[in-house]
């Protein structure tokens, strides 16, 4: 691998939290935990200095700089929004330099052999630096494309996935709290895309209540979009954290799949097969892994985490479970706050926090 690879290419097995500043909060999370002994994606990161180095090269920074200042009211949600896609056209119009292209497509050929799979199915997730950090939390503010295959499709991606640090829910986010753009840079995770029989979100403490002694989980068949776009109500359960009992499992109707359509070469949503509607997606074995493997997760940082699970077609009993992303759990209410107010909701709360970005 030449200099330049070295810059803008760091695969997962060479990352750890320390590595924050160049492959961003989401990918670099990932490569502790393998070093934990934790089952993730194999793959690499397109770095921050790749992303300066496109900003750079296309003059960038001033072009946004002066966009951004045309926002005279951050909540002007219409403003923000007319801002928004002119800077993100302006960055998917922008031509990647050439050793950064060859670096990153060389990388995907890299991995497609790692892989055993000459047209690897990725998922390219985005990586920024302030991302799901303790105190912030840009949950679903970024992009994340499931299914990309092909070198040219996933230098694509990669391009869509910088503009998204220009959403206008992103943009709005760091106006009202005072964060800069220039110093926001974006990194771009290029994994492996797990073959999921099921997926999902799981909760250390409960996401509403804020109750500790209870773990929750989220799911459905495939992957995990359709529960981001609201058009599946996934199966919700409640476990014990201390001695992993199971205190809820309520199996949703289960209408839409996210499933990947080989031909196309992309995750789509479809409609559920009947048998799979009201079944469950989870064994109890299944569910007592995901828990073990989120309360690990949960020591390991001292705080409260939401982990995004898959559990792939292949896997047999006593296999681990694979963690796609992990993040701080920032938005439950006081423990002691258990009101109807706090009725569970998971479409909504499934959609505004989880599986995105």
């Amino acid at each position: 691998m030449n200099t330049s690879e070295n810059r803008f290419i760091v695969w997962v097995d060479d990352l750890d939290d320390n590595a924050i500043s160049i492959a961003g909060s989401k990918v670099a999370r990932l490569g502790e935990l393998r070093k934990m002994g934790i089952k993730v994606p194999d793959g690499f990161v397109v770095t921050t200095d790749a992303f300066y180095m496109f900003m750079k090269s296309n003059d960038l920074e001033k072009q946004i700089s002066q966009k951004v200042q045309l926002i005279t009211d951050e909540n002007d949600l219409d403003q923000v929004e007319t801002i928004s896609e002119k800077i993100r056209h302006l960055i998917e119009v922008s031509e990647i330099p050439d050793d950064l292209c060859d670096a990153i497509k060389n990388s995907y050929q890299e991995l497609s052999f790692k892989c055993s799979d000459i047209n690897l199915p990725t998922a390219v997730r985005s990586s920024a630096t302030g991302e799901d950090s303790a105190d912030s939390s840009f949950a679903g503010q970024f992009d994340t494309y499931l299914g990309v295959t092909g070198r040219q499709r996933l230098v694509e991606s990669v391009r869509k996935c910088w503009a998204s640090l220009f959403t206008s829910r992103a943009l709005s986010y760091r106006l009202k709290n005072n964060l800069s753009h220039e110093n926001s840079p974006m990194a771009v995770g290029i994994l492996q895309l797990v073959h999921a029989r099921v997926s999902g979100v799981a909760f250390s403490i409960h996401p509403v209540t804020g109750s500790k002694d209870r773990m929750v989980i989220e799911g459905n068949w495939g992957w995990g979009e359709a529960v981001v776009q609201g058009v599946v109500t996934p199966d919700h359960i409640e476990v014990g954290k201390t001695d992993m009992r199971l205190l809820e499992h309520q199996i949703a109707d289960k209408q839409i799949v996210s499933a990947f359509d080989y031909a196309e070469g992309m995750v789509i949503e479809r409609k559920m097969p009947k048998l799979f509607r009201e079944a469950p997606i989870l064994t109890e074995e299944e569910i007592t892994t995901i828990c073990k493997t989120v309360k690990t997760i949960e020591d390991k940082y001292n705080y409260p985490v939401d982990v995004e699970w898959v559990v792939g077609k292949n896997r047999r009993e006593g296999d681990p479970v694979t963690i796609v992303q992990t993040r701080p759990e920032t938005v439950h209410s006081n423990e002691e706050n258990e009101s109807a107010s706090n009725k569970w909701d998971p479409v909504a709360y499934a959609t505004k926090y989880a599986f995105k970005g």
